[in-house]
């Protein structure tokens, strides 16, 4: 007669690299649902401003961390001669650039850097399409937005004329030496002018808090992989035979 007897006899080592590898993914996972709550924190703050009147851009230094996504509003002249034209930026499919254009706040030599929208590309690639630019003074609304992000620049030669592959405040700061607001009006309203043909079609913020719920997910389904693995491996049956 026999009988099975359930053995679990790991070793030391690998009960030591099991348990710190199951503290580190549960650590990860924690770490991610933070970050979750932090964006959840910050999408409140997006919602709130939007309830609030624009904060008027004037004369003085603003201070970043007080306007960013905010919504502004600025009256002042556009520069025609700085123009920046930000090339392969695409809508529903169609190649084009986002037309970037300073604007001199009126009573001021504070500028601050416009977003117009987009535009479609010409079938001449070396010619930049023409945008209708009011001559006089304007009131420019939209949302105070941080450099615009880095996207691959696949050449050296980054900023060639008015055309440049991406936009960075202080490289356009340094190309034109004006004197800079530290944000970008993302404009969605121009007070006082005729349509001037551009798309202003901006995504609303995707701050990706559901991405980190979905890493901490995983984090924590490795961590329960591990330790059932680790279980799995070291349990051994060991027969007793009864005569």
């Amino acid at each position: 007669m026999s009988s099975a007897r359930i053995q679990f006899r790991p070793a030391a080592w690998a009960t030591l690299a099991t348990f710190s590898a199951v503290a580190l993914t549960v650590a990860l996972g924690f770490w991610q649902l933070g970050r979750a709550d932090t964006k959840q924190a910050l999408q409140a703050r997006i919602d709130n401003f939007a309830k609030q009147p624009p904060i008027v851009i004037g004369g003085a230094a603003l201070n970043t961390d007080e306007v960013l996504l905010r919504h502004v509003e600025a009256r002042g002249r556009f520069e025609l001669r700085h123009e920046v034209y930000i090339d392969n930026r695409h809508y529903k499919h169609q190649p084009g650039y986002y037309v970037y254009m300073p604007l001199r706040v009126a009573g001021s030599e504070k500028v601050v850097l416009v977003n117009r929208g987009w535009i479609a590309a010409g079938a001449e690639r070396n010619r930049t399409p023409p945008v209708k630019t009011p001559e006089g003074e304007v009131v420019v609304r939209g949302t105070a937005v941080p450099s615009s992000e880095r996207f691959l620049e696949l050449s050296s030669q980054v900023a060639e004329g008015r055309v440049w592959q991406n936009m960075v405040l202080e490289r356009y700061r340094q190309a034109t030496k004006l004197d800079l607001q530290p944000i970008i009006l993302q404009q969605t309203e121009l007070a006082g002018a005729p349509d001037d043909g551009l798309i202003r079609d901006w995504p609303p913020v995707d701050l990706k808090r559901n991405t980190h719920l979905a890493y901490a997910v995983q984090w924590f389904a490795l961590a329960a992989a591990i330790f059932i693995y680790y279980l799995v491996i070291n349990v051994r049956r060991k027969s007793n035979t009864v005569g």
